[in-house]
């Protein structure tokens, strides 16, 4: 590389935020031990999307909570019957799993949308805006 040659990246505040939460989570235990689901989280002019791989999971298996301001994502992948089966590897994690993040704006928890196809998990958040207009005198 080039001395005189920078390269730029876009920062994002979001990103750096949510980063910092996890990393504050895992230290301080908060997330339950098991397995964490891969999760991707983006920001849209309306609102907030997470997707979560969470292949062999059905819908009676997650748990979707909002509350003050943070989405905590909850659920559990039974152990395969290790009586009957003789594993030759094993990566897929297994057991309880919880995720949770902080929203950085206000969201309409009524209006959440959650779908579940082919392993994965997508939520769909709205964004609250305050819709009051505030005359000019």
């Amino acid at each position: 590389m080039l001395p005189w040659l920078v390269a730029f990246i876009r920062w994002d505040p979001l990103q750096d935020m949510l980063t910092l939460h996890e990393r504050i989570n895992r230290l301080a235990g908060a997330d339950e031990a098991g397995w964490m689901p891969p999760v991707d989280l983006y920001e849209t002019p309306d609102r907030y999307v997470v997707t979560a791989e969470v292949s062999g999971l059905s819908r009676g298996d997650i748990q979707i909570q909002i509350q003050d301001g943070k989405l905590t994502l909850k659920g559990e992948r039974p152990p395969r019957d290790a009586q009957s089966i003789r594993f030759e590897r094993v990566e897929r994690g297994h057991g309880r799993f919880a995720r949770s993040f902080v929203l950085p704006h206000e969201v309409d928890a009524a209006g959440v949308t959650a779908d579940l196809q082919n392993g994965v998990l997508t939520i769909s958040i709205p964004k609250l805006f305050d819709r009051r207009r505030i005359e000019v005198e």
